[in-house]
């Protein structure tokens, strides 16, 4: 297809938001080639084969895209009217998961529900599922959110039912995250910022009563503050995350000559893969991931107010909860690796590797895709 048919293409609306498309690809190819050389020592010693995770990390790819090009021809309508089922069906598996016998518990943490060689963790699906709901919630009740407590109550119910699930796991990261996002959506809805206060007071309350109930998060916070007074102990895997940073200096050493991923550092390919990246290509590297994920971020939020002034509200509150959580996500895994948070397990959304992630993070870049597509469409119908 010659270059003019492609932008008539573009202009009539038969590609989605092109922008878009190419900085995800680009930090899919990232991904892919950040675990590929993050994990070959791990997997060598492990499984006899150093590609391990990295062929499995393709049929992960190969699942996620197949997922989204499917998700990109279904009609943000139907997610709409979806939203509820979505969010039973992840809440069903968030249930199933802790079912002795059923989950997979791996590090004291019952997360994962195994499907043949592959596995499944409900707890992203879960974060998935919340947005597209509450997205149609805020359409139906927007008024009530913004008028009374009334209709504030109802969704912070179901949320607070969610989050009490993934406590049970525990997955104390992606309550962060979900309530984070689910706030964040509220509050671009028209909440009062009053009644905002209030609740984010109130979780931050609960919240430090988790940590302080739980020795081991208390253990990860006192950690953080200085990771050097227990070095081969609770501060062990950020100190090793911090040598990975100071050793790539500019440029780093080179593509697949890091030393820590070698056994130093803990879960190099999975929730500390940017140390190894920051390592390998130093910080001019770690400045493109980063520029990449908040061009992203920027772009899809952008596409959200332009959905709102359309007065296409579901799709721009869609929007604005897919752009929250990536963004969330990604500044506190970096976050953690850098040492400006305590330690938490998340995984980098599209980089990591992790195959539920992945591929929840390629659904929710569909829908988002769908909806500069229906965008371009002329408008006939109800607004949604």
């Amino acid at each position: 297809m010659s270059t003019a048919r492609v932008t008539t293409a573009v202009a009539a609306g038969r590609f989605p938001d092109l922008m878009l498309l190419a900085i995800a690809v680009a930090l899919l190819l990232i991904g892919l080639i950040a675990i590929s050389s993050a994990s070959v020592g791990y997997a060598e010693a492990t499984y006899g084969n150093m590609w391990h995770h990295s062929l499995r990390h393709l049929v992960y790819l190969a699942l996620a895209l197949t997922s989204g090009f499917v998700c990109y021809q279904v009609p943000i309508e139907f997610w709409y009217r979806s939203g509820w089922l979505l969010l039973l069906l992840s809440s069903l598996l968030l249930i199933l998961v802790l079912i002795p016998g059923v989950g997979r518990n791996v590090n004291g943490s019952q997360r994962w529900l195994a499907l043949g060689p592959l596995t499944l963790q409900p707890s992203e699906l879960a974060k998935a599922s919340m947005i597209v709901y509450l997205s149609g919630y805020l359409l139906r009740q927007g008024k009530a959110l913004q008028e009374s407590w009334q209709g504030i109550l109802r969704p912070l119910m179901i949320l607070g039912l969610v989050a009490v699930l993934l406590l049970a796991e525990p997955d104390f990261g992606a309550v962060v995250i979900m309530l984070a996002t689910a706030f964040g959506m509220l509050f671009l809805a028209g909440m009062r910022l009053m009644h905002l206060s209030v609740i984010v007071v109130a979780t931050g309350f609960l919240g430090a009563l988790l940590i302080q109930a739980a020795p081991y998060r208390l253990q990860r916070l006192i950690a953080y503050t200085d990771p050097w007074a227990d070095p081969f102990g609770s501060g062990f895997q950020l100190i090793q995350s911090l040598i990975a940073f100071g050793r790539g200096e500019w440029f780093g050493v080179g593509l697949g000559n890091s030393v820590q991923k070698l056994f130093y550092l803990p879960e190099a390919h999975t929730d500390f893969v940017f140390s190894i990246w920051a390592e390998e290509t130093g910080f001019v590297g770690a400045f493109l991931l980063i520029s990449l994920f908040l061009a992203l971020v920027l772009r899809i939020f952008h596409l959200g107010r332009q959905s709102q002034k359309d007065g296409q509200l579901f799709a721009a509150y869609l929007c604005f909860g897919v752009s929250l959580m990536l963004s969330g996500q990604a500044f506190v895994n970096m976050g953690v690796s850098a040492g400006l948070l305590p330690t938490k397990g998340l995984t980098l959304p599209l980089i990591s590797y992790g195959g539920t992630s992945l591929i929840t993070s390629c659904v929710l870049l569909s829908m988002v895709l769908r909806v500069a597509y229906e965008r371009q469409q002329p408008k006939r119908g109800r607004k949604r």
